[in-house]
């Protein structure tokens, strides 16, 4: 968490800007909304490249999550409990859960500024698609926090495939995998193999393999974090890739069975 402890600790002006920035700093208010003497210096942090990446995935996550949760003009029970959810996952302590409330809250609002928090969010990632995609897998499970994806969150979704990037048939192919997957409102469900690893029934059969690989070698843990995914997300990348071997186990029974 040596980013968290740089951005409470120190002048944010010298940490990131932009929207994601201004969201932040709204989020942690005083305690790096003030000016700094000369004798303060010593509080003044640098980020590192990955210690910014991590900031700002932080900060869209929640932000962007809160924007599709008030997308159909509501927020739903299903919805907050899977902000909460995330919240476990990433064990924040009071501090970060108060501050992920916060950018979660200021997604809400009318004046939310998706595009330019896309557009920085991209660029603080370097353009790194396993990153990214990491981000859209979330926003497309919040538009499914209630086990339904309403049209109106279904233009946002495409709204961020679009400015992270993506084409419209790798949403679509994220969409079916959530949908295949576990939800909120999945729990203890029989999980469809094929939508979690992104293929069909009539796919062959060496494609499915090729598509388990190239799914896992995405989420690997070690390899989200060397590129800028939050430490405290490090548990939703290990549930992903053990839902993609299982999915895989899965298949290869199936095909065993034929």
């Amino acid at each position: 968490m040596a980013w968290w402890g740089k951005v409470v600790g120190g002048t944010f002006g010298f940490l990131i800007g932009g929207p994601i920035g201004a969201m932040l700093g709204a989020s942690l208010g005083h305690r790096i909304d003030r000016g700094f003497s000369r004798s303060d210096q010593r509080q003044r942090y640098f980020l590192g490249d990955q210690e910014r990446t991590q900031a700002a995935f932080f900060t869209a996550t929640f932000a962007v999550m809160g924007h599709i949760s008030k997308a159909d003009g509501k927020v739903s029970a299903d919805e907050i409990s899977l902000a909460n959810q995330l919240m476990s996952h990433m064990q924040l302590d009071q501090a970060q859960k108060k501050s992920a409330i916060e950018l979660f809250d200021l997604g809400k609002a009318a004046e939310f500024d998706l595009a330019g928090v896309l557009m920085q969010f991209r660029q603080e990632c370097h353009r790194r698609s396993t990153l990214l995609r990491m981000f859209l897998e979330i926003q497309v499970q919040m538009a499914f926090a209630d086990g339904r994806l309403d049209s109106k969150e279904n233009i946002i979704l495409r709204e961020i495939a679009q400015a992270l990037g993506f084409r419209q048939s790798d949403l679509q192919m994220i969409i079916e995998m959530i949908r295949g997957g576990s939800t909120p409102t999945q729990k203890g469900s029989n999980l469809d193999p094929y939508k979690v690893l992104g293929v069909t029934p009539k796919t062959p059969f060496n494609e499915i393999k090729k598509a388990y690989r190239r799914l896992l070698s995405q989420h690997h843990p070690d390899k989200l974090v060397s590129k800028g995914l939050p430490e405290e997300m490090v548990k939703l990348a290990n549930e992903k890739t053990h839902e993609i071997r299982m999915a895989w186990q899965r298949v290869q029974e199936i095909h065993k069975g034929k």
